[in-house]
């Protein structure tokens, strides 16, 4: 190997990373738009991991929670979530975990660390974004948006579903009373960004940073 390529070799390749919204400029529209009965804010570069394995093995099992600080959530629909972590129940045996933007490298290798036989992670984080949905209004524009019953008492507070969003695909999750948060795919962020600008127009909507 010559000196060139050597030097050609070590030489690091820095990657511009930005939100798939990043075009949008929502921190100067969050300046702008302040009155509303719905609040937008893009919680932007998380780190998403994606886990699949067995859930019945135990020592799978354990090992993912200790290296988590939670159990993995075994019951349809289910999530759990700390100050640290979300993890929500995706199928039988796949669970989508989002954690701090840059951690998601360190707890994967944790977790491939400590794992071993049947299981896969997968690191999505550059091809999704998470948006929430607040406000008075809030579960309004979601049902407008959204065939899944999002009624309460259907659709509680910590219950996730893979659904039909306007015309894309989304994983949402109710946070709260009035509170959601929609899991994003890169490719359909921008599209979903109008057509919520669109279904708040009657309420307003508020972007909050």
């Amino acid at each position: 190997m010559s000196n060139v390529t050597a030097k050609l070799a070590r030489t690091e390749t820095r990657v511009r990373v930005e939100s798939p919204l990043y075009h949008a400029n929502l921190p100067a529209l969050a300046a702008e738009r302040q009155q509303g009965e719905v609040v937008l804010r893009e919680k932007a570069m998380l780190g998403h991991l994606v886990l699949r394995g067995n859930a019945g093995n135990e020592l799978f099992a354990k090992t993912v929670e200790k290296v988590l600080g939670v159990a993995l959530p075994t019951q349809p629909c289910g999530s759990v979530e700390t100050d640290r972590v979300l993890v929500q129940w995706l199928a039988p045996d796949e669970w989508l975990i989002i954690v701090e933007g840059g951690r998601e490298g360190q707890l994967e290798a944790q977790l491939r660390e400590q794992l071993s036989g049947h299981y896969a992670i997968t690191d999505v984080s550059g091809g999704q974004t998470v948006l929430e949905l607040s406000g008075p209004k809030a579960e309004l524009v979601v049902r407008k948006s959204c065939p899944y019953d999002v009624h309460p008492s259907n659709f509680p507070t910590g219950k996730c579903v893979g659904t039909v969003f306007a015309k894309s695909t989304v994983l949402l999750r109710r946070t709260g009373a009035e509170s959601f948060e929609l899991v994003v795919r890169r490719s359909f962020a921008d599209y979903l960004w109008l057509w919520l600008q669109d279904a708040s127009r009657e309420y307003g909507l508020v972007i909050s940073r």
